[in-house]
């Protein structure tokens, strides 16, 4: 095997590779899942339908934040939205704590693209996670500070991500300003919600909204940038991720993510199988027209060699 053919292959293992890694539950300051918990029912098809109706996820351009709305930070002390903006654009993440695989991998991802760009948290701009749950605390916020400040692996930027608890009011007075509706499903006690992240201007005004779990490093940066002269971007097109109806005790979720991810992974191994197909399709027709007929030289040599036809 060459080294490219050896190159595409292991692409290809990696992209199939990758898709027990996506569904299997990764939380950063969480608590492993109890396998002998009791088992938590789970929502019936109707039920789904009529809470994933609610969940929305708007571009509100420009939309004004509520700065006067109170969280608590990670000490456990009471502070408006306001400080944390006035100085740089703002990072916006909407998660829950007890969410075991969609906001993890959000947060993961976000931490991805960050952690290579020029601009650093704390010093070019601000990162804000904030819980859904009202139910979450300083604890549990600080345990969730600790490991995604570990995996951004930026010395000093402590300051420059934040992750905020609250009261119900003030979550919902925070997510209705950027188009973020969600819904709580009383059986399982799990949030339905989509996926994504919102840029914003020092002054708190929605500028660029990225979607998924993935946000590309170059994009985001440019949102940033944008967002510290205070311009606000443009739409884009929006492919949501729902998080919904996870069972604590088999760690799967019922009709969710995972079936997603597993379709976005196995589409990527296809096309990588398809494109190395093709490429040794195109070498091996290479070879047998390199070997099919003698050139004109060769032609040449042999009537040399016989002499002239009478």
């Amino acid at each position: 095997m060459t080294r490219v053919e050896g190159r595409f292959l292991f692409r290809l293992l990696l992209a199939v590779g990758l898709l027990p890694a996506a569904s299997a539950p990764s939380a950063l300051g969480d608590e492993a899942i109890d396998p002998t918990a009791p088992r938590s029912p789970v929502s019936d098809p109707a039920a789904f339908a009529s809470t994933a109706s609610k969940v929305k996820f708007e571009q509100r351009l420009g939309s004004q934040v509520p700065l006067a709305a109170v969280f608590q930070d990670e000490e456990g002390r009471e502070v408006p939205l306001a400080s944390r903006f006035g100085r740089r654009p703002v990072v916006l993440a909407l998660v829950f704590h007890r969410c075991p695989l969609l906001c993890n991998q959000v947060l993961t991802g976000l931490t991805r693209s960050l952690k290579p760009l020029p601009l650093r948290a704390g010093v070019d701009f601000d990162v804000v996670t904030v819980s859904i749950d009202p139910k979450d605390t300083p604890e549990s916020a600080s345990k969730k500070k600790a490991g995604y400040l570990e995996q951004y692996d930026h010395p000093g930027s402590e300051s420059g991500w934040s992750f905020l608890t609250g009261p119900k009011e003030s979550i919902d007075a925070l997510c209705q300003s950027v188009g973020f509706e969600y819904a709580l499903n009383p059986t399982t006690e799990q949030y339905a919600h989509a996926a994504g992240i919102v840029v914003l201007t020092p002054g708190g005004q929605a500028a660029q909204y990225f979607f998924g779990i993935d946000y590309a490093p170059k994009e985001v940066d440019a949102a940033i940038r944008r967002a510290a002269d205070g311009r606000v971007g443009s739409k884009i097109a929006a492919l949501l991720l729902l998080c919904y109806d996870y069972d604590s005790a088999t760690g799967k979720y019922t009709l969710s993510i995972v079936r997603i991810l597993r379709g976005f992974g196995t589409l990527t191994a296809l096309s990588l199988g398809l494109y190395l197909f093709l490429m040794f399709r195109r070498e091996r027709r290479g070879r047998i027209g390199d070997g099919a007929a003698p050139g004109t030289d060769d032609v040449a040599a042999a009537r040399a060699v016989d002499g002239p036809r009478i």
